[in-house]
């Protein structure tokens, strides 16, 4: 379940890549979360029947929709427009610190010994996809305003996490909705897709720039509204209500190493030897991490 979103947000980069100049970034994240919900419907139309948990229970699905499918892709498009890809992977790199911090202040759950030695293994890991075996490259990175953007998104993203596996006491036991898995992510999608939908605008209201249509943008829609939104997020909140949200930050970091792999089948660019060294030290962060929490 915590192996999947990784493989499939690897994908949405390498088909964001490739959508560079076809559409506007932003654009692109709306349109996602608006397919997205339409491919839900067949599945989670009884929301929409029987409103009333609905309009019970907005504010705790308007904060998740608006961290996990508005807010979060919204700063990292933004962060990149006055920041750099090494500098945006280099601070989501840092979620698994982000993600024992969040849970410890805000949930009052603190992180265990191996879980803090997990993340440093991990980080580790991604370091050197980062750095490409030569670490004075890290060094060198001068870091701008649009970090701290990307910052924010990673905080929220944590945050996001955590709600999932610590819902409110309306959330719980018998207050708790009778929603299915994909009642719940559209309940979620169409208030973080109020977010995603007024971002776009503005997006074009500030920096106007056409859609070219064509067979490859129905492409790259199809296959990140079903596989880095619908697929991704379901398996992502099953397996952090199962392992937890400090374990499954772990494995968000294994997204930089199927990106390596992606691109070596998609784009050509094939792996080297500190992608394996990467894959090992990621691995043996999260190996660490979870044992740490089953003890």
């Amino acid at each position: 379940m915590l192996t999947l979103p990784p493989l499939m947000w690897a994908g949405n980069a390498v088909v964001g890549r490739l959508m560079v100049g076809s559409v506007p970034p932003l654009a692109l994240n709306a349109m996602r979360w608006a397919l997205a919900a339409l491919l839900l419907l067949p599945l989670a139309w009884r929301i929409l029947a029987r409103p009333a948990p609905l309009l019970q229970h907005w504010r705790y699905l308007a904060l998740t929709g608006f961290l996990g499918m508005g807010c979060y892709n919204a700063l990292q498009y933004q962060a990149l427009r006055s920041s750099t890809p090494l500098n945006v992977t280099l601070i989501a790199a840092s979620m698994p610190v982000w993600m024992l911090a969040v849970g410890a202040v805000l949930f009052g759950v603190r992180p265990k010994r191996p879980q803090l030695i997990g993340a440093v293994l991990s980080l580790a890991g991604v370091a050197c996809v980062i750095a490409r075996g030569q670490f004075a490259t890290l060094a060198a990175v001068q870091f701008v305003s649009g970090d701290l953007l990307m910052l924010l998104a990673v905080f929220s993203w944590a945050i996001y996490s955590w709600l999932l596996a610590r819902p409110p006491a309306t959330m719980q036991g018998a207050a708790k909705p009778d929603w299915n898995w994909a009642e719940l992510l559209l309940a979620q999608v169409l208030f973080g897709l109020l977010f995603a939908g007024s971002m776009a605008g503005l997006e074009q209201l500030n920096t106007p720039a056409p859609i070219h249509w064509g067979p490859s943008l129905a492409f790259a829609l199809a296959f990140v509204a079903i596989g880095p939104s619908l697929i991704a997020y379901r398996c992502w909140a099953q397996g952090v209500a199962e392992a937890g949200p400090a374990v499954a930050a772990f494995f968000n970091n294994l997204t930089p190493v199927f990106a390596g792999l992606l691109s070596a089948a998609l784009l050509g660019e094939w792996p080297h030897w500190y992608h394996g060294l990467a894959f090992a030290l990621i691995v043996s962060g999260i190996w660490v991490s979870a044992k740490g929490q089953q003890g």
